[in-house]
């Protein structure tokens, strides 16, 4: 039997309000944005969280009156989407722009509906996801939509360290909108499609007279290889939200949290002989720091984070025994692995995050030293060097060392070593520890003596070997206390592990202050 029972006019009204928000801008934009091969605000954030898990939030805000000419009815939802979902299974906060909703400007009510997640995220201890979908600030609303600006960039910076940060660039992202993102942790970017700068093409063709594209000044792969301020960079929108969700996976939801411990089927015990000759005889021979992380870590999985920029060095996510980590390693394989300003400054960031949501810090380590030259110096080496010093002694994570092979003079100091409260060091038989190579330390402190013999060559190389016998090897080190253990390549694995669990109790504290003054 048909039930005839008329629908009341005000849930009615309700189902019609609902539609609208649903289809953004229309159904024109909708597709003419699905042309430029970008999703919807609303498709993006199905694809991100699981699957039903979506509660929106300010769905029925609409536009603030502006100057010029307006809207012929206010526009619903102001052209962002705002709510919280879950991401297998964890509380997670998120606000996605809608491009097809007046061009994703931002306003005022745009930015409170962001503001009010960026809050309840703090409030509730959880992550808060943004995607960047917008062509800035609405003029037709003036300084307010500034005043919006200010108000997230606030949010960004009393949640940091407190919630995972993270940003999608979807589309454009210029001008003052950038800040946000570059508030946060890490920002994510998609190739051929994303945008950031703060001035556009247009404005620098104007002032510097350089003609530069959209991708060139400030697509995903410049922002990914050349100036550092994308962290990842994605092949495709639905990419880089598979991405996020593999990335959170190894976060804590907030800092007074331990990160996330997922059960792995990989042996702790296990141990490679491959890792035993890894290490080429040669010093002044390259090998792949990666090909050791892989081999040590579970499943062989990293989860690399800035993989195309500062590329002598490694940081990334993985898992030993279950329990998520941070990783540094110096990288041989590129400018043999020598520490320069990027570098540096990538290695300091990343400490400084795992410190900040109690993810411990493993450190794999050969380093011949920081990077000589005119331009690093005035570039200031200095600094960036003492960044990363001043990351490793403030954190208070457990933090494990294992030297590979070089460790020498200054660059010894910054990575994380017994009397900068590393918690253990590790060295393999290969390891060197100096204040430079053999061959550089002979030919200052020799150098008299070598020129007198009557064959330098033969009597350089029996002073070289005599510097590595007395000085570069680990068992020097051993003997006063500042390597914990030499231990052989293949069980690195079974040995972190067993360090980790050692440490899982470790407290650590820094003097009362109000915050620190680290070398900017």
């Amino acid at each position: 039997m048909a039930n005839n029972q008329s629908i009341d006019p005000r849930t009615e009204r309700l189902r019609t309000l609902r539609a609208e928000t649903q289809l953004g801008g229309g159904a024109d934009k909708i597709a003419a944005h699905h042309a430029k091969g970008r999703l919807t605000a609303r498709e993006r954030i199905e694809l991100l969280l699981d699957k039903g898990s979506f509660r929106e939030i300010d769905a029925f805000v609409t536009n603030r009156p502006a100057a010029g000419p307006q809207p012929a009815r206010p526009t619903l939802t102001d052209g962002v989407v705002t709510g919280w979902g879950t991401i297998d299974g964890r509380l997670v906060y998120v606000y996605s722009q809608d491009f097809t909703v007046m061009g994703g400007s931002l306003g005022q009510a745009h930015a409170a509906k962001i503001v009010k997640v960026q809050d309840m995220a703090l409030k509730n201890g959880a992550p808060i996801i943004g995607i960047n979908d917008s062509g800035g600030a609405r003029i037709q609303e003036g300084m307010l939509s500034l005043v919006g600006y200010a108000d997230i960039f606030l949010r960004n910076t009393m949640a940091s360290g407190v919630v995972p940060q993270l940003s999608a660039i979807m589309g454009p992202c210029a001008g003052g909108a950038v800040y946000s993102p570059a508030l946060t942790d890490f920002i994510f970017m998609v190739k051929n499609t994303s945008h950031m700068f703060v001035t556009g093409p247009d404005v620098v063709r104007a002032v510097t007279h350089e003609d530069v594209s959209f991708e060139e000044l400030g697509g995903a792969l410049v922002h990914n290889t050349e100036s550092g301020v994308a962290h990842v960079a994605a092949e495709s929108e639905g990419d880089c939200l598979f991405l996020m969700r593999m990335l959170l996976g190894y976060l804590p939801s907030n800092n007074m949290e331990e990160p996330p411990f997922v059960p792995s089927k990989d042996d702790p015990l296990r141990t490679d002989a491959v890792l035993d000759s890894i290490v080429p005889d040669n010093p002044n021979k390259p090998y792949d720091m990666k090909a050791i992380i892989h081999s040590v870590v579970d499943d062989g999985r990293l989860f690399e984070i800035h993989e195309h920029f500062a590329t002598n060095i490694i940081v990334g996510f993985a898992r030993l025994g279950g329990h998520s980590i941070g990783i540094v390693a110096n990288q041989p394989q590129v400018l043999a692995g020598v520490l320069d300003i990027k570098a540096s400054e990538k290695a300091a960031r990343f400490v400084r995050f795992c410190d900040c949501f109690n993810i411990p810090i493993i450190t794999f380590e050969d380093v011949p030293g920081f990077m000589p030259g005119v331009s690093q110096e005035h570039g200031g080496i200095i600094r960036a060097g003492a960044k990363l010093l001043y990351a490793y002694c403030e954190a208070t994570v457990p933090k494990i060392n294992v030297i590979t092979r070089k460790a020498y003079g200054g660059a010894y100091c910054v990575m994380s070593p017994r009397a900068t409260r590393g918690d253990l060091v590790l060295a393999w038989p290969s390891a060197e520890l100096a204040v430079m190579g053999p061959d550089g330390a002979v030919n200052i402190i020799y150098k008299r003596e070598i020129a007198a013999a009557s064959d330098p060559a033969a009597r350089k190389a029996e002073l070289v070997q005599q510097y590595k016998d007395d000085f570069a090897n680990p068992y020097v080190a051993a003997a006063y206390g500042h390597i914990d253990d030499i231990i052989e390549p293949s069980e690195t694995r079974p040995r972190l592990i067993n360090a980790l669990e050692m440490l899982q109790n470790k407290r650590d504290t820094n003097p009362p202050k109000k915050h620190g003054n680290i070398p900017l």
